[in-house]
């Protein structure tokens, strides 16, 4: 009976605010439009004007982009060049181990010099997991990649091979 209760109260409540929105109180609907001139980095969200006026008007005035020399290139990367082959893991239906090339002190390519491939399942599971541990390692250019789901095994074993092959190639 609770439950009835809680639900039509909950039911009736939402009612309530949906026609109070629809008739008696929106006048006009609050519409976000992006600031004009203002510059977005990588990692801000864009921030937005709200205003309850339906009509959009343009900006007629702009600046124009101030140009700058791009900084010289610098190595920044914390790896030396070359191709480091990590420990042999053993990931419970099989073994995982990597190669990694460093190219300009950064992590280009992981590669699975053997996986988990003795059962239709394991090849399946590790068909869709490798690209995606490959490719978040790149992205990090570290092993601290996040665990796939449906292969856990694979994924522990990837990071621990991985940071083996890493630490050879650390500066």
């Amino acid at each position: 009976m609770k439950k009835v209760f809680l639900s039509l109260t909950l039911f009736f409540s939402f009612a309530a605010y949906v026609l109070y929105v629809r008739i008696l109180g929106a006048s006009a609907p609050v519409v976000l439009t992006p600031e004009p001139n203002k510059t977005k980095t990588a990692l801000s969200l864009p921030k937005y004007n709200t205003s309850t006026s339906s009509s959009k008007t343009k900006s007629t005035t702009s600046t124009p982009p101030v140009s700058t020399p791009p900084p010289p290139v610098v190595n920044t990367g914390k790896y030396k060049n070359g191709s480091y082959t990590g420990t042999v893991v053993d990931a419970y239906y099989g073994n995982v181990q990597v190669m990694t090339i460093i190219s300009g002190g950064k992590v280009t390519d992981v590669q699975f010099l053997d996986y988990p491939q003795s059962r239709q399942t394991s090849i399946r599971i590790n068909s869709r997991a490798m690209p995606y541990l490959t490719s978040e390692a790149i992205a990090l250019q570290d092993s601290n990649v996040d665990t796939v789901s449906g292969a856990s095994f694979t994924s522990a074993a990837f990071r621990e091979s991985l940071s083996s092959a890493l630490a050879q190639a650390r500066i």
